[in-house]
């Protein structure tokens, strides 16, 4: 059974950042791909990027602000954001693909507020 817990949301000014962790537990971490995506107030949730052996990809909304990285020794995934905006407010989730595939655990997601 794989675990994923997000932490490091909260309230931040526009263009202020923030980075969030997502840990996981359960599995061997480092074989899997590890996606971020966000639901906004009334809105369907959205990919935000993930990081795979072939590297990282993002959504074109926060390409260049926006990054992914990994410390496979501490089964941890981060997601930087940079110059943040009102528009990214929403509930940021961390998922992993064991087949590279279909995303099939999720945490329980961490809260972003971007104030203006």
């Amino acid at each position: 059974q794989v675990q994923l817990v997000e932490s490091g949301g909260g309230l931040v000014q526009a263009g202020g950042s923030l980075r969030l962790s997502c840990a996981a537990s359960g599995r061997t971490f480092s074989r899997y791909a590890m996606g971020w995506f966000r639901q906004a107030p009334g809105k369907e949730r959205e990919f935000v990027g993930d990081i795979t052996r072939r590297g990282t990809y993002y959504a074109d909304s926060v390409k260049g602000r926006f990054s992914i990285s990994r410390d496979n020794a501490k089964n941890t995934v981060y997601l930087q954001m940079n110059s943040l905006k009102p528009e990214d407010t929403g509930i940021y989730y961390c998922a992993l693909s064991p087949s590279g595939g279909a995303y099939d655990y999720w945490g329980q997601g961490t809260q972003v507020t971007v104030s203006s």
